[in-house]
Order: C-alpha cells, then sequence, then structure tokens
C-alpha cells in the first residue's frame, strides 16, 4: 500500500492538509475525495506556480504559498543545485548544503503555525517537509489534539539526525500510534531498526540508499488505531492479494 492509498482507505469528510504540496501530486487526488476541502502548503515560487496551474478549477483546494512552522515570520528555504538544476525534491527549511560544499538558491518564505487556522475539521494530514516535520507538528498541537486526523509523514535521518526517534515520540504524547509497512505488511514503529532500513547520505549528490529503506511513517489516533489498522491490514490484502 502506497501513501495515497493510506488516505483513501482512512478518509473521512472534512479538511485535508498536504504540507510540502510541490506539484499537487495528493492535494489534487485529495481534493476528488467525497467531502473533501484540501488546504494545500508549497513555499518554494518555482513549485508553486506549477500547483496553481494544476489546481485551476478545482473550487475545494485552497493553495498558500507558505511554509508551516512552530512560529509565525519568516524562514531560509534553501534548494541544492545539482547538476546545474535545483533539486526541489530537497528544498528546506531545516537546513543548508553549503556544508556539503553544493551550490544552493535560497529564498525568504513566509512562515506560519497550524494553529493559526482554527481547524475544527482537519481529518488528515500528509506532511513531507525535508527535516522540519518536528516544528510543523509543534505548531499545530492544538488542532491535532482537538481534530485527531490520520497522518503521514515523511521523516528522514539523512534530512535531520535524531528526527526518527524524535517525532515519533513527540506524536506518541499526543496520543497517536505509529506505524509502517514493509513488504506488505503493517508494523509498530517499534520493530523500526534505524541502522538496515534507513541508511542515505545527507548529500543530494549522493543516491545511495539502504535496502530496504522505510522514510514514510503513518500516525493513528490512538483510540481509534485498533479499528483503523485492521481495516489497512484488510485493505493491504486485496490490494496486494
Amino acid at each position: 500500500m502506497d501513501e495515497l492509498d493510506f488516505h483513501r482507505v482512512l478518509h473521512r469528510p472534512g479538511t485535508l492538509l498536504d504540507v510540502g504540496a510541490h506539484d499537487g501530486a495528493f492535494a489534487l487526488p485529495f481534493a476528488h475525495l467525497p467531502g473533501s476541502r484540501v488546504l494545500a502548503f508549497e513555499p518554494l515560487p518555482s513549485a508553486f506556480a506549477r500547483l496553481s496551474a494544476a489546481a485551476a478549477g478545482v473550487a475545494n483546494l485552497e493553495l498558500r504559498q507558505e511554509a508551516l512552522g512552530d512560529h509565525r515570520g519568516e524562514a531560509v528555504l534553501s534548494v541544492p543545485i545539482v547538476n546545474g538544476a535545483p533539486s526541489e525534491q530537497w528544498a528546506s527549511v531545516a537546513k543548508g548544503y553549503a556544508q556539503h560544499g553544493v551550490e544552493e538558491q535560497r529564498f525568504t518564505v513566509p512562515l506560519r503555525r497550524l494553529d493559526e487556522f482554527g481547524l475544527a475539521d482537519l481529518t488528515a494530514v500528509k506532511l513531507d517537509a525535508e527535516g522540519a516535520e518536528y516544528e510543523v507538528l509543534r505548531g499545530g498541537r492544538e488542532t491535532l489534539l482537538r481534530c485527531r486526523p490520520i497522518l503521514s509523514v515523511e521523516i528522514e535521518e539523512r534530512h535531520r539526525e535524531g528526527s526518527t526517534w524524535a517525532v515519533p515520540a513527540w506524536l506518541d504524547a499526543l496520543g497517536f500510534d505509529g506505524v509502517f509497512t514493509l513488504r506488505g505488511e503493517w508494523r509498530g514503529i517499534a520493530e523500526f531498526h534505524r541502522p538496515t532500513m534507513q541508511r542515505a547520505s545527507p548529500d543530494p549528490r549522493i543516491f545511495k540508499a539502504s535496502e530496504p529503506y522505510v522514510f514514510t511513517f503513518y500516525f493513528l489516533p490512538r483510540e481509534h488505531a485498533p479499528e483503523m489498522l485492521g481495516r489497512l491490514r484488510t485493505a493491504e490484502g486485496v490490494l496486494n492479494p
């Protein structure tokens, strides 16, 4: 099961949040789920322009050219240049790339807290922030406690050392159970073995990674986790008989 299928299986009507929307690979399918309203954040100007073009005419999709974090203000968004071209998938407000000897573009972008939006019906979060996951979630603490959404979060040690410990621990304290999928099986996050399941270079010019490479983690509100996990396992069997 991939990340989009996770959201389809557990979909509930309400507001769906796409943080790091890029070209809309999640925001656009989210907008077609029944009863959905999508709030998509993408601070990178080039990606936001493509997202805006792709989303033209989609009434229930709101685009925000902003980054999310744990305070309101501004942030520096760094984009490494690899083989003469910007590597947009590495764009981050959490780190720069000069320490690796990599040329980079830098943009000053608006920074907001999720809690500022006062959402009362948030049902799902997709988060891909290249190392800034902890700050994004911390800035939405009250929203997460109030709404109890499901979450899919990309967390990589190569973007921020210690993040695969810190982010799950913080969400655990808010009452969310972490899981991941490996070879068609749903596993508790306690089974995640960093030395063998997530080894990769923090240098964007180096693409070698461990096999397997687990970097997408899913978080379920604890009060609904057994039922939701049962639905995921049933759907996994249907999708991958």
